[in-house]
């Protein structure tokens, strides 16, 4: 069984972790992530991850192309050949019908789409998916001629001239270049990501392990932190042991699942402003710290109850906001960065917002590995 296979690379771990996988029905992951893909095949592509807005997306946004991703993920995880059949099929007409929604490559945000093709390519091969796929990675560190200057200054340190020191880049740039190793096998590219990633720790990470969203706006919103969390958590499962990257960005991961620990709500949330008890609890950060939470479990990084209860709560916390739609409600809506607290308090909250259905299909993915859930 799969289960007993990976709990014995974990020595004292097996009580444990099978504490993660008695949920009740309605909770179980692989229900629930059956219910978010398909709601997912059935929506309509987003403007940013909200499927309420008025305004038709001019091309795929990264929420769709992270839930996308997460749907492959979910799929391949309980080997249901037929929604991933149901999830390459809404991918094709970006080859032809839909070739004009396939996004530019000169930003983190939209580069991120190529881990979808490449996840397919994995999947099912293809040359075109594969040609697509590395054309985002690859452009990521190919200097275009129109360059600034403080882009052409990062890529002469070696860095992606997309670099913009955001907290969001380091799911977006390390996501894609993940992707692009696994399906080349050439180090270059998780490499490259790990220095980014380090880059970016030693410039933004304070002291407690969370971020602020910006150094002008100095405060720890959820989402944001999230990216932070979900990359370094996605980048060390594919990253070499041997990387002379890895034990920083190990610490550094660690030292931000300690301090969200202490933050967790008892109902297994996180809220708006992570340190901020008035805050409200908030699904997308949520879900991104609970992947985070559960990929170190199920790797044996995060050893202890708190960790494995931690990841627990969060799952059922987070489930108990997914309405009879099929949608995660709570989601705060897209925010940029301003110096004022009421800015984010006061944000609104979105439901089926895809910024919270991606992370959750992340969680529903790991979950499915660790209890060794087959259809």
């Amino acid at each position: 069984m799969f289960f007993a296979a990976f709990i014995g690379f974990i020595p004292g771990y097996a009580r444990d972790i099978s504490t993660m996988f008695d949920f009740p029905e309605g909770s179980r992951p692989q229900e629930v992530g059956t219910r978010i893909v398909n709601k997912f095949l059935r929506t309509p592509h987003t403007r940013f991850g909200n499927p309420w807005s008025e305004t038709p997306p001019k091309y795929i946004t990264y929420p769709d192309a992270c839930t996308w991703l997460g749907a492959l993920w979910f799929a391949d995880a309980v080997s249901d050949s037929d929604m991933t059949e149901r999830l390459v099929e809404r991918f094709e007409p970006l080859f032809t019908t839909e070739k004009h929604l396939r996004p530019a490559m000169n930003h983190v945000d939209y580069n991120v789409v190529g881990a979808v093709p490449l996840e397919i390519y994995m999947l099912r091969g293809g040359q075109k998916y594969y040609d697509l796929g590395m054309a985002y990675a690859d452009s990521q560190w190919t200097v275009p001629a129109n360059a600034k200057p403080e882009q052409l200054a990062y890529a002469e340190k070696g860095y992606s001239w997309q670099t913009r020191v955001w907290i969001d880049d380091m799911f977006m740039i390390t996501t894609i270049q993940s992707q692009a190793f696994k399906a080349t096998g050439k180090r270059m590219y998780i490499d490259r990501a790990a220095r980014e990633l380090v880059m970016y720790l030693n410039e933004i990470q304070r002291p407690n392990g969370l971020f602020y969203h910006s150094p002008e706006a100095p405060f720890f919103w959820a989402r944001g932190n999230g990216w932070m969390a979900a990359g370094m958590a996605e980048l060390l499962q594919a990253l070499p042991a041997d990387s002379q990257y890895r034990p920083e960005i190990m610490n550094a991961y660690k030292k931000m699942m300690d301090t969200l620990l202490k933050y967790q709500s008892a109902n297994g949330m996180w809220r708006q402003l992570i340190d901020a008890s008035d805050a409200w609890e908030e699904t997308s950060g949520t879900a991104m710290f609970t992947y985070a939470m559960i990929v170190g479990v199920k790797n044996g990084w995060l050893k202890g109850d708190e960790y494995i209860q931690s990841a627990r709560k969060g799952w059922t916390g987070l489930v108990s906001y997914i309405n009879d739609d099929d949608n995660v409600t709570d989601v705060c809506e897209g925010t940029n960065i301003k110096n004022d607290r009421n800015h984010y308090m006061n944000r609104k909250r979105i439901t089926g917002d895809l910024h919270a259905h991606a992370p959750l299909l992340w969680c529903a993915t790991e979950l499915v590995k660790i209890i060794g859930e087959r259809r």
